[in-house]
């Protein structure tokens, strides 16, 4: 139904729990998790908490369903806790664009003050993800590692989205 949107969502999804893994792998002490860098949200493991929460929040908005409980609580977890719930909320996602999507429908918001268009949550959520992620891969370089690359380009290598052509030789 929404073809149109399923790599960009897909994307969306692998980038966030490629940078979760990547971060739980470098086994950070307690300390580290919380540095933050000049203009970022929080240190890695809140700003990964917020983008997780708030891609569920939106989501669960956008697909009006009752899933994805987590998103709306202000429950703390650890790496293994985000990627479960990173996990569910792409299994959502896969459910609500397999459905038509009414992306003019009005959305209640901000304690009934508001209404928005439906399609803004998915616009928000791509946008939203991609800005804190660059926050953590920006702490991340002021560790002095270098961040994974979770651009568009590196998803479709890492999904068969993207090849090289046979080369052809040249007549002799």
């Amino acid at each position: 139904m929404n073809e149109v949107l399923l790599d960009a969502i897909r994307h969306n999804n692998w980038a966030t729990k490629h940078l979760l893994a990547f971060c739980r792998d470098q086994n950070f002490t307690a300390e580290q998790l919380e540095v933050t860098g000049v203009g970022t949200f929080g240190g890695i493991l809140a700003t990964l908490h917020h983008i997780i929460t708030c891609d569920g929040s939106y989501l669960r908005r956008l697909a009006d369903s009752e899933q994805l409980p987590w998103a709306d609580g202000n429950e703390t977890a650890d790496f293994d806790t985000l990627e479960q719930w990173a996990e569910e909320a792409r299994l959502l996602w896969e459910d609500t664009l397999s459905k038509p999507i009414e992306v003019e429908r009005i959305i209640i918001v901000d304690d009934g003050t508001r209404g928005t268009r439906a399609g803004i949550f998915i616009a928000q959520s791509l946008n939203h993800a991609n800005h804190h992620r660059e926050q953590v891969c920006a702490i991340l370089t002021g560790f002095g590692i270098e961040p994974p690359d979770i651009q568009a380009w590196e998803y479709a290598w890492q999904t068969n989205r993207i090849w090289d052509l046979p080369t052809t030789q040249p007549a002799s």
